[in-house]
Formats: structure tokens, C-alpha cells, sequence
């Protein structure tokens, strides 16, 4: 029994909170508007309809997936180039910084404006918002190989690329699943940041409408959906580590 009640911890204290809440609404009689019960929220999402919650789900991830791709496929490419030469380093990593610091909610509206208000615009501010974990955590893992591994590849007259690929690359592989994982999660941040400033369906548009019209339910509906492919996204990329990559598992990350 103490085995069992271990292995769902999570869950019962997950079961437990929302028990709290629903009962610390009804008690304290807390006006919808400002704090709903979960009953309420279950209640409203379900009278918006399955069909509009998909619309609305599927317009975030595709903002999202498009976005965590686009950053995947610029990240690694620099981080490799990044490692390869302290030149670009020197120049390349000062950027990356100022990029990271910017924040991207006070620069997101600049952008929808030199973009325009289509999807293309929301998918750079994802990119922003990605990319910058994906870069640092690959160069790391990339730079981290022991020292005699590359000097027995020199010995070896191993080219640069076949050192990367059977050498740095595998080693990385802990620290780009690492990022990845972190960036999957910023990647549905992002998406929703960049509805928030233009976007006329998606999840972060209906919490936006939806506290605009004080139906706060709706908001908290959304907003534990959002939490949902959050953690179903993140499960992905943990199963895939495992999957593609089991000899890495006990590897740094």
C-alpha cells in the first residue's frame, strides 16, 4: 500500500488541491469572475464545445511546433559553428546574450508590425523565445568531450566533420535533449505571447478575450490546456530520448 500511495503521490496531491478548491469557493462563496471552482471551469469549457477548443488547440501548436522547429534547425547548426571556431564565438555569443535579455513581450510588437499580423511573425517571436537554450546547452555539451577523446581522433587523422559526428555529436546528445526539453515548453510560451499581441484564434487569444469579457472561466479552461500540452509536448521529447538514445540516459543533462 505505501508503495502504491508512492507511486501516485502526484496525482492523489493533485486530486487533493482541487478538492480545496472547489470547497474554498463554495464556502467562501467566491464570485466566478474573480476565482471560479473547478466545476465552473469544467462547466465552461464544456458549453464552448469540443470543436472550438481544437480550433483553438491546433492554431498553438502549429504556432509552436513550426516555431521549436525553425529554432532546432538554426541552434544546432551555430552551436556546431560556435564550438569550431573562437572567432565566431567571440562575435556570435554577445548577440545571442542581447537577443536572450531583450524581452520578447516589449519586442513582439515591433515585430507583428515589420511582419505584418500573419503567422510568420508569431513564429519568429517563438523562434526568439526557443532558440537561445537549444544554442548554449548543444555548445556546452559539444565542448565538454574529454580532452584525450579529441587528441585520439587527431592521432587518428580524423577530419573535423568525423570528429563532430562520431565524437562531440554522441557526447551532446545528453545536452540536446537537455535543451530540447526546455524549449519545447518555451516554444508553447512563446506561441502564446505572440497571440496575445495578434491572432484571432489560439489558446493565449481566448485566455486574452475571454478576461476582456470577464469570463474568467474560459480563461482558467485554456490556461490549464495550455499546462496540458506543456507537459504532453515534454513527455515527447522525454520518450524520444529513450527511445533513439537509451545509451545516453545515464549521461549529464
Amino acid at each position: 500500500m505505501p508503495a502504491l500511495i508512492q507511486r501516485y503521490a502526484s496525482l492523489l496531491v493533485f486530486l487533493a488541491v482541487l478538492v480545496i478548491w472547489e470547497c474554498a469557493c463554495r464556502f467562501a462563496q467566491i464570485p466566478e469572475y474573480i476565482f471560479p471552482a473547478p466545476s465552473v471551469i469544467w462547466q465552461a469549457a464544456a458549453d464552448l464545445g469540443l470543436a472550438r477548443w481544437l480550433e483553438h488547440i491546433t492554431a498553438t501548436l502549429q504556432v509552436a511546433l513550426v516555431g521549436y522547429a525553425v529554432a532546432i534547425a538554426l541552434a544546432i547548426p551555430l552551436a556546431i559553428a560556435i564550438t569550431r571556431s573562437q572567432v565566431l564565438s567571440r562575435i556570435i555569443m554577445p548577440w545571442l546574450v542581447v537577443i536572450q535579455s531583450t524581452p520578447i513581450v516589449a519586442v513582439a510588437p515591433i515585430i507583428v508590425v515589420t511582419l505584418g499580423a500573419g503567422m510568420l511573425p508569431r513564429v519568429v517571436i517563438t523562434t526568439l523565445i526557443a532558440f537561445f537554450p537549444l544554442v548554449v546547452s548543444t555548445a556546452l555539451g559539444l565542448a565538454s568531450v574529454p580532452a584525450e577523446l579529441v587528441e585520439l581522433s587527431r592521432s587518428l587523422r580524423a577530419t573535423t566533420s568525423r570528429q563532430y559526428w562520431q565524437i562531440r555529436m554522441p557526447f551532446a546528445v545528453p545536452y540536446v535533449f537537455s535543451a530540447l526539453k526546455v524549449s519545447i515548453t518555451l516554444a508553447i510560451v512563446g506561441a502564446v505571447v505572440a497571440e496575445f499581441v495578434a491572432a484571432e484564434k489560439g489558446l493565449g487569444y481566448l485566455i486574452l478575450f475571454a478576461t476582456s469579457s470577464f469570463k474568467v472561466p474560459v480563461a482558467f479552461a485554456a490556461l490549464a490546456l495550455l499546462v496540458l500540452c506543456s507537459l504532453v509536448l515534454y513527455g515527447v521529447v522525454q520518450q524520444l530520448h529513450k527511445r533513439l538514445f537509451p545509451w545516453s540516459q545515464t549521461s549529464p543533462a
